[in-house]
């Protein structure tokens, strides 16, 4: 190990190996290395890191390289690492191969001690600013490297600008601020039990460590979980060395942080902010509320036209969005590090299509550069307009989209609240830190009274795609009292508010929230992954409201609608118990004639909508029994009734006993009154339908009920229910034909797993379709097919595919089947210890199980069209939204995917990448 190199001046790594160098040092070598102006540095690699960590030592050598590097930065700047009278000061930083703001820390003005810093005050005649940055790394330097809590730190600078009467930072002197480093410094020692170390190369040793140990840390481990980060995608941190720069050397200095467009819109104008006389953390700390980066046109136009200059040049060489931190030093300009900008979904779906237009990228990396999953941010609901609500306090929108829910005022709190008892809560902070992590995970939004735009809290919601409003300050936030004091108004934990995230606006109490619509560049988008996609992708709808939105989010049929749901609407569920409870095959059918009309114009409805798409009718596949009410239910209210029934007994007794009793003509009225209200009759009436009912629920018991007497099982046994639905089928579609509606049903068979189900059920099909033809005059065309959610069907599938048109996976009841896992038990039980030990890597329920479901599926593929080749086959599972399932789908060559309505842009943006990425290999 010790041969290999670690160590890599921006000069001379690589800037597109960010596996090594981390996506912080690959772009600073990058950016050096294409003549931007960036502070000489060098990349200690992610290799050393885990060498490391591994170790719990640095690998050989390492700080001999990092001492020859320090010597070459001393060549380049003219400065000195330690010297007294021109020293020279370093930033240390992490960065791994994927951008994880705020999760690993940063340490400024390494290299100041007693002695340099007196050469700092010298070289720049500036002593308030000399201890400014004094201050500032002993802190920084103190929590990072040394385990020091902010809060030791931050007692003792309240206490010296309460003294010195200063509302900011900007307003202590150097006097004020040489006192706080004093302080702090006897913090340390206090904590620690060791003074501060004043040799710079131990300064160096022991933040290199720090970083490298960060990898490990609470927040970053719970970032990388949260996002799914694997060791394959990012390994490691890198640590960046660079010289600082100082954006706190007065009036014509400023640091900030840009966006080469806006974040949160996709407008392509330059967007960011920046505070004159400060250093970067203080930008985005959110410790004082920055301006726009319209204000630098007024205060430093010659910057600012360096910044459009810049902001070009970064687009041009990366052809994406970037974010970057700047410095403006005694006024020049300065970029410290750029990466792919992180934005919510609206924006990246926004800059791919203007990207495109522009020239910048190419239709297939528009599509590319969106995660499917992350459309349903575009989803979000809004405030309803209609709702005429008044805020109690206006902040900075900092990331779009509304939500409400309990305020809390610590992220523990929060994460106790939302992910353990899956409450919905608001993470109410002063400023959000990178420790705040894990209650951003558990909040609906995020509320902050300081901080800008691109404050910690407003990157990391973004990045979420959460709603986020910071710097509202006009709220005070005690976060001892658990309160928030607005005005003349205040809330405490526990109280309901609402963010507007769009606006910025903070309400109390709940508004009500509508569906957003789609944008014109997301349409766009998607008519291009529709032209590059193989796979169609249908929706799972089963009323006429349901169709219409999953059209409207570009569904191309249905391909599962789901009879039960329509047999649990109020209006017929009656008739359906009826049906149940029927003693002979005669009233069971008297109660299916009733149901008829009811579920042809059910058809009717989903064709109309539908036309002259596909619509996929599954045929009843619950147990019966499940349209009843519960046993213990039932038994309970028979003993209500029959309570009821003595009584009303007694009252016909006592109505027959009023001329014994010479009762009054009134009273004799008022009995008379509740004899009619309480008809023994009637309630005789209602135990013998209740017990009838009790008897049918004990009859159809059974142990294990989705392995029973389901499906295809219960439309042999009872075959009128399954006759009245396909008549009900093959009659809708007659009758839109009829009326010059183009329509295409399918009627699907559930839990087949022989042939000669289907063969029983294709006879009477026929013979239906035999009748409604020659009633209408004309056939229906029509096809008929089964689900694939039994093992032995998989098995079997040449077989079945000499009866079926079509296969329909549903993955669900096939996962159940393949892992023998109740989905209920399995996740309220032992599914999450699973995933969390490494048994399994996924909720198989979630994403589909390649190496088994998936093995079971391309069997059932292959031996169907075997004999059948052009058996149509698709899935109507869950995972027909999921993108990785989607792909795997893709390359089982099946024709199509079918999820809830929500989920369909997502589906037909993973179709598309499904397509492109199978293109490029």
């Amino acid at each position: 190990m010790a041969n290999t190199k670690h160590v890599f001046a921006f000069e001379d790594g690589d800037g597109k190996n960010k596996h090594l160098l981390g996506g912080k040092g690959a772009n600073l070598c990058e950016m050096t290395q294409i003549g931007l102006s960036v502070p000489p540095g060098f990349v200690i690699s992610t290799a050393a890191c885990l060498d490391y960590l591994a170790a719990s030592t640095l690998p050989t050598g390492l700080m001999d390289d990092v001492q020859a590097q320090m010597r070459a930065l001393e060549q380049k700047t003219g400065k000195g690492f330690g010297d007294s009278d021109n020293p020279l000061l370093v930033s240390v930083r992490s960065g791994s191969a994927m951008s994880m703001p705020g999760m690993m820390d940063t340490i400024l003005n390494l290299g100041l001690n007693a002695e340099t810093l007196q050469g700092v005050i010298c070289a720049t005649g500036d002593a308030r600013f000399g201890y400014d940055a004094y201050r500032r790394f002993i802190q920084l330097f103190g929590k990072v490297a040394l385990g020091v809590p902010d809060a030791a730190f931050d007692k003792e600078f309240d206490a010296i600008k309460e003294a010195a009467h200063a509302k900011q930072d900007v307003d202590l002197s150097a006097n004020d601020l040489k006192e706080v480093s004093e302080r702090f410094l006897a913090v340390v020692q206090n904590v620690t039990g060791h003074p501060f170390p004043s040799d710079p190369y131990q300064q160096l040793e022991i933040a290199i460590k720090a970083v490298f140990n960060s990898w490990g840390g609470k927040r970053a481990v719970d970032y990388r979980r949260q996002f799914h980060i694997t060791p394959d995608m990012a390994n490691g941190t890198a640590v960046n060395v660079v010289t600082m720069v100082f954006g706190n050397r007065g009036d014509d200095s400023a640091t900030g942080v840009a966006f080469t467009r806006n974040p949160a819109t996709g407008e392509n104008k330059l967007y960011g902010e920046y505070l004159v006389n400060a250093q970067g953390e203080d930008v985005v700390a959110g410790i004082r509320t920055p301006k726009p980066l319209d204000r630098l046109k007024v205060e430093m136009p010659e910057m600012a036209d360096q910044l459009d200059a810049l902001r070009d040049k970064l687009e041009s060489h990366y052809h994406e969005v970037q974010d970057f931190e700047f410095t403006i030093e005694r006024g020049q300009l300065y970029c410290l590090q750029t990466r792919n900008g992180k934005m919510n979904t609206v924006a990246m779906v926004r800059t791919s299509v203007e990207m495109e237009r522009e020239g910048l990228i190419t239709k297939e990396q528009a599509l590319l550069r969106i995660a499917p999953d992350s459309l349903e941010q575009m989803l979000f609901p809004r405030l309803d307009p209609t709702i005429k609500a008044e805020a109690v306090a206006q902040g900075l929108p900092a990331s779009p989209g509304a939500a409400s829910g309990i305020a809390v005022f610590d992220a523990d709190r929060a994460e106790q609240y939302g992910r353990e008892q899956g409450r919905k809560v608001i993470l109410v902070r002063e400023e959000t830190k990178p420790e705040d992590i894990h209650g951003f995970f558990a909040s609906e939004g995020i509320l902050t009274s300081r901080g800008g735009k691109t404050s910690h809290a407003a990157v990391v919601a973004r990045g979420m795609g959460k709603p986020c409003v910071a710097g509202a300050e006009g709220i005070s936030v005690d976060v001892n009292r658990r309160e928030a004091r607005v005005g003349l108004t205040s809330f405490k934990e526990g109280d309901v508010i609402t963010l507007d995230g769009t606006s910025g606006k903070v309400y109390l109490g709940a508004i009500p929230t509508v569906e957003p619509d789609f944008t014109p560049e997301l349409n766009v988008l998607l008519g291009w992954a529709d032209e590059r996609a193989r796979l169609k992708v249908m929706a799972n709808a089963d009323t006429p409201d349901d169709a219409r939105r999953a059209r409207s989010y570009g569904a191309v049929g249905i391909g599962l609608a789901r009879t039960e749901r329509m047999f649990n609407d109020v209006e017929r569920l009656p008739i359906v118990i009826e049906m149940i409870v029927a003693d002979t095959p005669e009233q069971r059918q008297a109660a299916l004639d009733k149901l008829l009309p009811l579920q042809r114009r059910d058809f009717r409805e989903l064709f109309e909508v539908m036309s002259p798409n596909p619509v996929t009718i599954r045929l009843l596949d619950p147990p019966i029994h499940e349209f009843l009410p519960d046993e213990h239910v039932l038994e309970r209210e028979l003993s209500e009734l029959r309570a009821l029934a003595q009584n009303a007994r007694g009252v016909t007794v006592l109505a027959g006993a009023m001329g014994l009793l010479h009762a009054s003509e009134s009273v004799r009225h008022d009995i008379d009154i509740a004899r009619r209200m309480i008809d023994p009759a009637v309630v005789e009436d209602a135990i013998g339908k209740k017990e009838a009912m009790l008897k049918k629920v004990r009859a159809l018991y059974e142990t294990n009920p989705m392995l029973g007497h389901r499906g295809v099982r219960l439309g042999i046994t009872f075959p009128e229910i399954y006759q009245m639905q396909v008549r009900a089928i093959l009659e809708a579609a007659a009758e839109c034909a009829k009326a010059g509606i183009q329509v295409k049903p399918q009627i699907k068979v559930p839990q087949v797993c022989t042939a000669e189900e289907l063969r029983k059920v294709k006879t009477f099909v026929d013979d239906i379709h035999a009748e409604v033809a020659e009633r209408y005059g004309k056939p229906v065309s029509f096809k008929f097919g089964t689900m694939i959610e039994v093992v032995r069907a998989c098995m079997r599938a040449e077989s079945l595919a000499e009866e079926a048109e079509f296969f329909s996976f549903g993955t669900n009841d096939l996962t159940q089947a393949t892992f023998s896992f109740s989905r209920e038990d399995a996740e309220n039980k032992f599914l999450p210890l699973y995933n969390q030990s490494g048994i399994l890597q996924d909720n198989p329920f979630d994403v589909l199980d390649v190496k088994g479901v998936g093995k079971l599926m391309q069997l059932a593929v292959e031996w169907g069209r075997s004999v059948k080749p052009d058996l149509h086959v698709g899935i109507c599972g869950e995972h027909g939204g999921h993108p990785a399932s989607i792909e795997f789908c893709h390359k089982a060559n099946l024709d199509y995917v079918s999820c809830s309505g929500p989920r369909v842009p997502v589906a037909r943006l993973a179709a598309a990448h499904a397509a492109l990425k199978a293109g490029n290999k």
